[in-house]
């Protein structure tokens, strides 16, 4: 199953008795927090669950999966 950000928000509102737009809300936050964070150049570790970090790859080769031509993937 894949978990969606409605199906958090919706068991926030339903385990915690928030409305729907509240649970939303808060799940955006939570997000946008984790998002600049992780922007700044920080990690983020969420105990129990998991750390996020950004990882730089180099330049390397891939194929276009639409015309299966070869190209150059940039750095990022």
């Amino acid at each position: 199953m894949t978990l969606t950000k409605a199906h958090i928000v919706e068991a926030v509102a339903e385990q915690n008795g928030y409305p729907k737009h509240q649970s939303s809300e808060m799940i955006e936050t939570l997000l946008e927090i984790i998002k600049r964070t992780l922007e700044s150049g920080e990690d983020v570790l969420v105990s129990g669950f998991g750390k996020f970090c950004v990882k730089t790859k180099h330049e390397r080769r891939g194929r276009n999966p639409a015309t299966g031509k070869d190209m150059n993937i940039m750095a990022g």
